[in-house]
Formats: C-alpha cells, structure tokens, sequence
C-alpha cells in the first residue's frame, strides 16, 4: 500500500492566496448564534464519545506528520451528516447578509477543466497550472460570474473559505471540529483504518467508494466513480455512524490550525510553508494516489484562512448539550 513516490514532497492540491494581503473582516454583518432547536433543521449524527483515535500508525506521508496513532479522550458530540450544502448555505446568506471572502475579494481559484474552452485567459498558479485565478469565482458562481453554470441544490458549497464556514457554524449554533472530532467521526467505530468503510484501496478498476480522481491526474479523469468534479452532498455509502463522503468529493476545514512540530530542515521547511493554515482534512474530488494520496482519514494539508477553491467545503458539529 505504499508506493515508492509517496514520501516525495510534491504541493499539496490546495492553492494559497496572498497571505501578505488578508480581507478586510471590519465590514461584515454581526453574525449571532440562531437558537439551538434549529440544529434540527439539518440532518445531525450522534457521534459517542469516550477514547477516540487520532493520527496513524501507518502513516504514508511522512512529512505531514499523520502518526503515531495517539488515544485521545473524547465528549460525545453531534455531527452534519454530510457537508454544507448550497440549499444550507443559501439560508445563512439570506439570513445575515453575509459576503463571502470570494465575493470580497472578487475571485477564486478554479480547476481549469471545469472551464469552457472559449473561457478567457486566466493566470495559473506556480507549481500547480490546473489551477486558474478567476475573476467573479463565488459560491452563487462557480466557475465565474456570467458563465452558464447552474447552482445544484444538493451539492457541496464550494468558494467557502475558514472564516466564511466558521461564521456559518457560529450562525447555525455549532462550530468546525477538531482534526481528533473529525477523525474519530470519518472512522465510524473502526479502529485505526485508512478510510471510513475500513482497509480496502479506492482504484482505477472496479473499487470506488467515494469520489476521487481516476486516470492520469490531471489531465484525464475517467469519472469511473460517475463524477468529473463534485458529488451531491449525499453520496456513496455513509460509515458506520452515518457519515456522507467523510473521505473525497470535497477537503472539509477543521477548527485549529495545521501543525508541523518536527526538528528537521525538510519539517521547518514544511511548517514555514503552513504558517498561519488551517487544517483541511478529508482530500477531494482532484486527489489521487499518484499525486495526492490524501484521501485517507489521517492525512492532513492546510490553507489560509482566506483561501477559497472549487474543492473546499466544511460540516458543522454541535456539542450534545446544544
């Protein structure tokens, strides 16, 4: 299961903005908790608590800190079932009049196959050209303002970035987890397995339990999973606590920040590269094996907490009490 290439450092699929030069957060509306009942509105998991596991003790990509495996003690909590929705997200807005850092800023980061071939010139970012800075790119328009795309209800909301989903949280009553909340919940009540339905390898051929990349990346996606870009919210089978898509389909943001705590130089060089991320965990519609292999429980990238792209997304946990 580990392929000699993994422990190369390659970028990560997640693009960065200028962290030199954050959004302004002075002019947003206040955002105020709704009432706990309305957690009812969404489609919640009881996830136990108790003694959750974090990390792995077969980690893959070194460099990212995945392991050991570390036994953490935990509070029962409730969980989304699957992330935020366009439908959920367009109730927040309605709600607050909230403008995201995408609609802010004014663009967003795009993978280029999801553009029109006649779609104007765009500026590709270093290292990773598939992905292109486009003007008017939100979470009300995808791939740019004016282009002909239609916004699916069911859908993952995508352009969201840290801020955007903590502010949705804050309003919905609950808040992002934490990486040892999220893994303890992608794992479903298995013990310390690469994926949510347990040890088997998503591949090419006749196994796709969630939706990643098939083919040559990232030029040909066969879709063999019946997806080129994002699944509805709802797909594939949940794990065993009834968890949609915890592994593909969209990277998710977490509470805290993305830590890389080793002495080496490639480690500093690592932690100089995240500061100031937050975490993402979960990978995404454009991981796999050969580039990307993160789309296992313990894997972990960050991002700025102003970044937005097409493959971001978050769910939403509430304490038990709430």
């Amino acid at each position: 299961m580990t392929p000699a290439n993994l422990n190369r450092k390659k970028p990560c699929c997640a693009p960065q903005r200028d962290s030199a030069s954050p959004p302004s957060r002075s002019s947003q509306p206040v955002v105020k908790a709704i009432q706990p009942p309305a957690v009812k509105k969404f489609e919640l998991c009881d996830i136990p608590g108790g003694t959750a596991l974090t990390g792995t003790n077969t980690p893959l990509i070194a460099i990212d800190e995945e392991g050991p495996c570390r036994k953490v003690a935990i509070k029962p909590y409730r969980m989304m079932s699957t992330v935020v929705t366009n439908d959920m997200f367009r109730d927040f807005i309605d709600d607050t009049g909230y403008k995201t850092d995408a609609e802010k800023l004014g663009w967003s980061f795009v993978f280029h196959q999801q553009l029109p071939d006649d779609f104007k010139a765009t500026q590709a970012v270093a290292n990773t050209q598939w992905w292109r800075k486009v003007e008017g790119a939100t979470w009300k328009h995808p791939i740019g303002a004016n282009i002909e795309h239609p916004q699916l209800p069911d859908y993952p909301v995508v352009h969201v970035s840290w801020h955007d989903a903590s502010a949705y949280a804050k309003w919905a009553g609950g808040r992002l987890p934490t990486e040892t909340e999220w893994e303890h919940a992608a794992r479903g009540g298995l013990e310390d397995v690469p994926f949510p339905w347990g040890t088997k390898e998503p591949d090419d051929k006749n196994h796709q339990p969630c939706n990643i990349w098939q083919g040559t990346f990232p030029i040909d996606n066969t879709a063999l999973d019946g997806f080129n870009f994002t699944a509805p919210a709802k797909s594939y089978e949940p794990n065993g606590y009834g968890l949609y898509n915890m592994c593909g389909n969209v990277w998710e943001w977490a509470s805290g920040r993305i830590k890389i705590t080793g002495r080496s130089k490639e480690s500093k060089l690592h932690a100089k590269h995240y500061k100031g991320c937050k975490l993402l965990k979960g990978g995404s519609f454009l991981c796999h094996k050969s580039y990307c292999f993160r789309y296992r429980i313990a894997a972990r990238t960050g991002n700025t907490p102003d970044s937005t792209t097409t493959h971001q997304g978050f769910r939403v946990v509430f304490d038990s009490e709430s």
